[in-house]
């Protein structure tokens, strides 16, 4: 998927030409990424030491998931009551009572050195801050958390990371439910996920028996425009497929495109 600065979204087909400044998204086996990322010259580097501003539930769910991978967690929050409180749900982390707003405490706990840094404090001014002032002197993989969803396009002159949005996320959740709720009533579709401004959608269809897009090479498939078959799993196993691959039953497809109302596998046809 490309995004250009005119907001304008193109699935690539065999003729789009990249531009300067375009926004890509791709999908890539999890054992290849470090590979991917190698040879555009993207730095990757595990992430082994976390700091999460503010204390809230996200940071305490956050941290529990991220200490369960043995990674270092310090959560710095201004409430002393809700340290306290942090201090025995989470055992094994570092929390830090002190306002994450307050420049020399964020050095001396390490910002600079910190390999991720997440806000989460109840303010979205205080969180585009705090990502701003964190991307500026740490190379840190930044995470903002903002709840307003009008910010739009505003947010993206700010260099602030990765963008959270918790009401975007429960959006994506409740379609994703009543795309189950309409697989159990027929429909072929068992995941879906907006992205975008919701301009595209990335859909999983589970291929059943009788379907007209089983057993033809993908190069003879006559596909919609703006539309990128992007997957085939079949039996646990995930191919990234050629012209020559072909979709057999029981296979579970993931189409990403514009098109929106997308029931049934036969639907990706034009």
């Amino acid at each position: 998927m490309i995004e250009r600065e005119n907001h304008q979204v193109l699935i690539p087909d065999g003729n789009v030409v990249l531009h300067e400044g375009d926004y890509i998204s791709v999908i890539v086996p999890p054992d290849r990424m470090k590979a991917l990322f190698s040879s555009i010259g993207i730095e990757s580097r595990m992430i082994h030491d976390v700091i999460i501003a503010g204390g809230g539930r996200l940071a305490y769910y956050l941290a529990s998931k991220l200490l369960r991978s043995r990674i270092q967690v310090r959560i710095i929050e201004n409430n002393r009551a809700r340290c306290d409180e942090l201090s025995e749900l989470l055992p094994k982390a570092m929390i830090i009572y002190g306002d994450a707003t307050n420049t020399e405490l964020l050095k001396e706990e390490g910002l600079e050195n910190a390999d991720a840094f997440v806000s989460l404090t109840g303010l979205d001014e205080e969180n585009v801050m705090l990502g701003c002032y964190a991307a500026r002197v740490s190379r840190a993989k930044v995470v903002t958390k903002i709840n307003k969803i009008t910010y739009g396009g505003i947010m993206d002159s700010f260099d602030v990371g990765s963008i959270v949005s918790p009401r975007h996320l429960t959006t994506e959740l409740i379609s994703q439910y009543v795309r189950c709720m309409q697989n159990s009533m027929g429909s072929a579709v068992e995941a879906v996920y907006r992205m975008v401004d919701n301009k595209v959608e990335a859909l999983e269809f589970s291929v059943k028996k009788g379907a007209k897009v089983l057993d033809m090479p993908l190069a003879e498939m006559k596909l919609k425009d703006n539309l990128l078959l992007c997957s085939i799993v079949r039996r646990g196993k995930m191919i990234l497929p050629s012209g020559q691959d072909r979709i057999q039953a029981g296979d579970t497809v993931i189409v990403v495109t514009t098109h929106k109302g997308l029931d049934e596998i036969e639907d990706i046809l034009a």
